[in-house]
């Protein structure tokens, strides 16, 4: 076994320690913590597994369960590491970027099925999630040719004013299982380019893809230490990143109950933090909408990824007009969708990550009846044949909602779409801004003058006309408003790298 890899084998040979068979053709891999440039195995012994959520008989990976002694261990590691890393330049760092995003390319196929089993989302989704993170590590590659400050002009003479762009430490990264390796990527590559060390604890219930992300920089250069991967819990594992005064700032994505209490963690130390944070995100259907146009767009936002994405659509706003001939659209298409094994051809929408994603998504469901709202389509588990095996949902509409409706309010992260009907655009934009987030917003229309007004008005970091409310492009800025986000620092695009840098000014007089 090579020193520094993860301790991984294709073959069920009894002497290796990664690689039993887990089902027909399919393999179980096991990962240590990576801390020091150095695999190691949880000091207390702890492992845990992770199962394909479209089929629980099949284990997908064995983890060491780390804790705060291994987060601890790891900030130490980053902390000596950083002087070195921040000591080369910025090119050189992207270099390395650059590397690792061809790295993954080609890997695609093999990190997509690997991302399959363990989060669940289709083989198609899974793809082009990984390229999405070979694109991310690419382009920050190339923004590190263009990484610097600027020179200001001065008011006197041969004197010469400019700024420097620094970084600032250790970052602790903690990251949702939903996008297990883009969310990482686009956190990770900004951190890297400016010169920062980083602890990263992804998701402990799809983690494979954050421990493939330090092997990969391993193997593109990536000096020991800079990266550090701890797979746990983040009672401990997050709280040791949020309390340590090593740790210059955290950037965290999931839940605002989990994110506010970080949030005040690090303010007691003034530690930078960046919290993102989820939506309950509107698409407006207007009177003059082409229906067809905007059922499949809400279809693709609210069941594509299984509606487990924090920009899915949840809630739909139609003007009462067009009320009936949208919905009867939707329903059919939902209930057209193929649902199954993400790695099986063919099939449009995968599991529920966990059982009690799902439970909590059926909840929701039954709620919302109990409160007189109308089940379309949808709402039940799916339970024939091998889909008794993995945690399956039908696609679920639900009309005659209100916004007084816990349907209508809280975050379902499930594929189950909420149908609200308005008499006019007024109503709609206040009905769609009468919740306390705002992440992504839609619009469906043909009037341009609705749409430029609703990009004005809409409470929402995102804003889509004509387009679904999931996907984002990587060059550009993303974060939320209200309690989606600290809305603070931008994640993505060229705005990234302000979080993980600082700005230094700086006089000189050469006329002495």
């Amino acid at each position: 076994m090579e020193a520094g890899l993860i301790k991984r084998c294709r073959l069920p040979v009894s002497d290796c320690e990664a690689g039993v068979v887990s089902g027909e053709g399919l393999f179980m891999e096991r990962y240590q913590n990576l801390i020091g440039g150095e695999w190691i195995p949880a000091r207390c012994g702890a492992t845990f597994r992770t199962v394909n959520p479209a089929d629980t008989r099949d284990e997908v990976a064995e983890y060491a369960r780390g804790g705060a002694e291994e987060a601890e261990m790891a900030v130490r590691a980053a902390r000596d590491a950083f002087r070195g890393w921040a000591a080369t330049t910025s090119v050189a760092r992207g270099r390395i970027l650059s590397k690792a995003s061809q790295l993954i390319e080609s890997r695609k196929a093999e990190l997509a099925r690997l991302l399959t089993r363990e989060e669940g989302k289709t083989l198609t989704e899974s793809t082009g999630e990984v390229q999405r993170a070979a694109d991310i590590f690419r382009f920050f590659g190339g923004l590190s040719y263009i990484l610097g400050g600027q020179t200001i002009p001065h008011d006197l003479p041969h004197n010469l004013l400019f700024t420097t762009r620094n970084p600032l430490g250790v970052f602790g990264l903690i990251t949702p299982w939903n996008f297990p390796i883009a969310i990482p990527a686009w956190k990770l590559a900004p951190a890297l380019v400016c010169g920062n060390a980083v602890v990263l604890k992804p998701a402990s219930q799809a983690p494979a893809m954050a421990l493939e992300l330090g092997r990969i920089l391993q193997e593109a250069g990536l000096p020991k230490g800079v990266l550090n991967v701890v797979v746990g819990e983040g009672r401990e594992v997050g709280r040791e990143l949020a309390s340590s005064p090593l740790v210059a700032g955290v950037s965290f994505t999931g839940s605002h109950f989990v994110g506010h209490q970080i949030y005040q963690q690090l303010a007691v130390r003034m530690a930078r933090a960046q919290m993102e944070m989820g939506g309950k995100n509107p698409t407006l259907v207007l009177a003059d909408a082409d229906l067809d146009l905007a059922a499949t767009l809400v279809i693709r936002a609210g069941f594509g990824l299984t509606g487990q994405a924090c920009t899915a659509t949840s809630r739909v706003i139609v003007e009462r007009s067009v009320l009936k001939a949208f919905t009867e659209k939707l329903v059919a298409k939902a209930r057209a969708l193929k649902v199954g094994n993400g790695l099986a051809a063919g099939v449009e929408m995968g599991p529920a990550v966990s059982q009690q994603e799902l439970d909590g998504n059926l909840s929701h469901v039954e709620a919302a009846v109990g409160e007189g709202a109308v089940l379309l389509c949808g709402g039940h588990r799916l339970i024939e044949g091998d889909l008794a095996h993995g945690f399956f949902m039908e696609p679920t509409v639900i009309g005659g909602v209100t916004p007084g409706m816990r349907l209508a309010t809280e975050e379902v992260f499930g594929p189950v779409v909420a149908v609200m009907a308005v008499e006019d655009f007024d109503e709609a934009l206040s009905v769609a801004n009468g919740v306390d987030v705002g992440l992504s917003a839609s619009v469906v229309t043909r009037d341009i003058r609705k749409a430029m007004l609703y990009s004005e008005r809409i409470e929402a970091g995102v804003v889509k006309i004509n387009q679904i409310s999931t996907g984002l492009a990587l060059q550009a800025p993303f974060g939320g408003v209200k309690k989606s986000s600290t809305d603070s620092f931008k994640e993505q695009g060229v705005t990234a790298i302000d979080f993980y840098s600082r700005i230094k000014t700086v006089y000189l007089d050469y006329s002495v």
